[in-house]
């Protein structure tokens, strides 16, 4: 299947996921159309706790000033189950939503599944209407979109 289309509605999905907030994880339900009203960023990496992804997430971490500032959400998607997700947000203190995709279903429907290998590394921004604005679709997953740029990508919307 392949990526949705810039300029299309993202596909829709609803997915288990988890929050850290200091010390409390709170496990909860995350679903794309009850975002509506401001951007998110959907990013997709292949596993917790491995050496490009803690990277990566760790710098959106760092980065969440930015894209709170300018009114989006950050998600990180990938196949672990959310004991998972919660470790690795402890251990690297992420307080943006981890969502637990274990069956690869959204991984899917964004046509960023690798058989065999799991998912390309892939971030796609989505408007505050659902729609698809841009995205970065990784070939090989150890380089990411860097937080500025994405910050680019959101001021042009």
């Amino acid at each position: 299947m392949a990526t949705p289309a810039i300029g299309q509605p993202a596909p829709d999905f609803t997915l288990p996921g988890l929050t850290l907030t200091g010390e409390e994880a709170t496990r909860s339900e995350f679903a794309l159309s009850g975002e509506r009203g401001h951007p998110v960023v959907l990013a997709f990496y292949p596993g917790d706790n491995t050496p490009v992804c803690t990277k990566q997430m760790c710098s959106y971490a760092a980065g969440i000033e930015v894209f709170r500032d300018l009114g989006a959400l950050v998600w990180g998607i990938s196949p672990q189950d959310l004991d998972s997700h919660e470790a690795f947000a402890r251990s690297y203190s992420l307080s943006f939503p981890l969502l637990a995709d274990d069956d690869r279903t959204v991984v899917k429907q964004y046509g960023i599944s690798l058989p065999g290998l799991g998912l390309r590394r892939s971030v796609f921004l989505v408007d505050a209407n659902g729609i698809l604005r841009w995205k970065q679709v990784g070939l090989i997953g150890v380089t990411y979109s860097d937080v500025e740029t994405i910050a680019k990508q959101l001021a042009q919307l």
